[in-house]
């Protein structure tokens, strides 16, 4: 019995892990977080995507890609955003500041101005309902633009230029 209570103790560690570090996480990641081996981690993420099927919550184990995280279920995306104040880092802001006065963007260019963390921060800032992003059937990739959310949000009425605040510093200096 004592191999059944030692998966179950891998098994809310590992569910400790993947809700203290609120991001996904690869299975070599949770192994080292763990203190075990990824074959380990992914008997216990077997048992957990089971314990989350088998009741009713609010979380779920997501697999995307090679990485796993714990999320609240999408039906319940839009009470967070009423009710939790967002907090973006740094990063996150400067990607949804670059979006906000250059948009509609392609994706790519972001990318390649913002660095791949932005990839991240554009799901995150999806998420939030920030930004919506459409196929550009042309180039294949998609083009990111502020919603309505990121508007009344922020309280923007309407951005001004890049070339427009260039005018407008100039003049404070």
């Amino acid at each position: 019995m004592q191999g059944d209570d030692d998966r179950r103790e891998l098994t809310m560690r590992v569910e400790a892990i993947l809700y203290l570090k609120a991001q996904p996480l690869t299975l070599a990641e949770l192994a080292t977080l763990a203190g075990t081996t990824p074959e380990n981690i992914e008997l216990a993420l077997i048992e957990l995507l089971n314990d989350y099927a088998h009741r009713q919550t609010a979380l779920e184990i997501v697999q995307i890609d090679d990485k796993y995280s714990l999320q609240l279920k999408p039906a319940f995306q839009e009470l967070v955003q009423a009710l939790v104040p967002v907090e973006l880092g740094v990063a996150a802001q400067r990607t949804l500041a670059l979006i906000a006065f250059r948009g509609p963007i392609r994706q790519p260019e972001v990318i390649e101005l913002r660095g791949s963390s932005a990839y991240q921060h554009i799901q995150e800032l999806l998420t939030l309902g920030f930004i919506q992003r459409r196929r550009d059937h042309q180039s294949r990739s998609y083009i990111l633009q502020v919603t309505e959310r990121f508007h009344q949000y922020f309280q923007v009425d309407q951005l001004p230029t890049i070339g427009e605040e260039m005018a407008d510093d100039s003049h404070t200096h």
